[in-house]
């Protein structure tokens, strides 16, 4: 229960991070993919690693229109648990991303610090919610 709560607060916390010009109005919430990336990563390779995750998620939400979101947490009593709540407003975004020549740095460039890595496709309970995230991190938009 606790990492659920933990994630619930990341994609608060991920949506906070968005200035209100880059929020996408075009979004259609009923077809965002939302993905939850569960990593294990070497702990003598965790400073690169962490490195490395750091660009690719900064690059991701400055350059890429269709990711919404790329929010990386760790664990905190075991730091080389990485999770990341991944949000595309679409699979096309999804598959777009993985193109860019950032996330095929990225890609190729941790692969071996990586012990484990599951990938778990989510669906929002309740998509019509989505935009009154936004609505309520960026009062000053809603006239």
């Amino acid at each position: 229960m606790k990492k659920l709560q933990l994630i619930i607060a990341a994609l608060l916390l991920s949506f906070s991070c968005v200035p209100e010009e880059k929020i996408n109005p075009e979004v259609d919430f009923e077809k965002m993919m939302i993905r939850i990336a569960e990593l294990e990563i070497a702990e003598e390779h965790l400073d690169s690693y962490l490195f490395e995750l750091k660009k690719e998620a900064k690059a991701s939400m400055d350059i890429e229109n269709g990711v919404i979101s790329i929010f990386p947490m760790y664990e905190e009593e075991h730091p080389t648990q990485i999770t990341i709540v991944e949000i595309y407003a679409d699979k096309k975004a999804y598959e777009a991303h993985l193109k860019t020549p950032h996330f095929k740095t990225y890609k190729t460039t941790t692969m071996e610090m990586v012990k484990s890595l599951k990938l778990i496709d989510m669906n929002a309970v309740d998509p019509e919610t989505m935009p009154l995230i936004f609505e309520k991190l960026n009062p000053d938009s809603v006239e």
